[in-house]
């Protein structure tokens, strides 16, 4: 494994990749610099944290089919990685959390209001960089946020009449985080001036990886014996959020499972989560899901067959397959 975490990279493609996510780094320090240093402080906190900065990454990779060389790629990749932390501190808020990214979450450092006022100046921050590439990207950037706020209210609300349990997860994952990893890549293709056939077929390539991200994530959130996810395992279970791996579950009622259903259909105490953890660990629903996302990274690369051959290609190819298999 390489520098930018993609396995089997062409070294040229490497050097460019790295010199370019260096370029992310230093404007997304730098665009959320202010005159007010408690904005500064609580607004950098999340980014000093690291984190896996998968969609500038996606967004510089889409733009190597096209001229990678256009600046507004590199401000593109920023804001999408703004935008993702916009929503971090939001989501903390909803959740409670204590931790993120293995550091004291906003909420809880600097309590409720400065975080959510935090994650709203850095969708301000957004907002003023995309203006300066033109009104189609404070656009797409604008639907995004739609798909992203929908997809919360969605979770929140519950399930969606019409739909089975499972399909209403699917369709807020598909909003909650395949909207903005597919417009990670959206934006790389057409800033670099990429055709529209290859567009869109980035677009819905991000828009799968983006499933098979959180998928992959509620499988660290049972499998995992580390912070491997980004989060504590058993995270989820706690809070009683559903993931797919607890809906199929759920969804076949087997008679044996009558005990574990009933604990699964709230959250979990904290004396009975290993039990859980445990019980889950053996469930055929795990194989369900690891078929699932097979199938995901599957319908991928039949995706980026109609791509033009190349290192960027490859690359992105490699980069499902790692998504994919970062829970087994």
């Amino acid at each position: 494994m390489n520098l930018i975490g993609i396995p089997n990279l062409d070294k040229s493609l490497e050097a460019s990749l790295i010199a370019d996510m260096a370029k992310v780094e230093s404007l997304l320090r730098s665009h959320i610099e202010g005159e007010y240093p408690l904005v500064i402080e609580t607004s950098r906190h999340l980014v000093e944290a690291g984190g896996k900065r998968l969609r500038p990454l996606l967004t510089l990779l889409a733009a190597q089919f096209g001229d990678p060389t256009n600046f507004d790629i590199i401000k593109a990749a920023v804001s999408c990685e703004l935008t993702h932390l916009a929503t971090l501190y939001h989501d903390d808020v909803m959740d409670d959390a204590l931790l993120r990214r293995g550091v004291t979450s906003a909420n809880t450092k600097w309590g409720n209001a400065v975080a959510i006022l935090t994650g709203d100046y850095l969708f301000s921050k957004v907002s003023d960089m995309l203006a300066d590439i033109g009104p189609e990207a404070v656009k797409l950037q604008a639907k995004t946020f739609e798909r992203l706020v929908i997809g919360q209210i969605k979770e929140t609300q519950g399930a969606t009449e019409g739909l089975t349990p499972i399909e209403h997860y699917l369709k807020v994952v598909s909003d909650k985080t395949g909207s903005l990893i597919a417009t990670s890549a959206r934006f790389g293709a057409l800033l670099s001036g990429a055709k529209p056939e290859v567009v869109e077929i980035l677009t819905k390539f991000g828009e799968k990886i983006g499933i098979a991200f959180q998928i992959a994530d509620d499988l660290l959130d049972v499998v995992s014996d580390s912070t491997a996810s980004g989060k504590t395992p058993g995270t989820d279970l706690k809070e009683g959020v559903p993931t797919l791996v607890t809906l199929y579950v759920i969804a076949a009622n087997a008679p044996e499972d009558k005990e574990l259903i009933a604990k699964l259909s709230k959250p979990i105490a904290e004396e009975e989560l290993s039990g859980v953890i445990s019980k889950l660990r053996s469930h055929k629903a795990l194989g369900q899901v690891r078929d699932y996302l097979a199938e995901i990274a599957r319908e991928s690369n039949v995706l980026l067959d109609g791509l033009p051959d190349g290192a960027a290609k490859e690359a992105l190819k490699n980069v499902a397959i790692v998504l994919v298999n970062r829970s087994t």
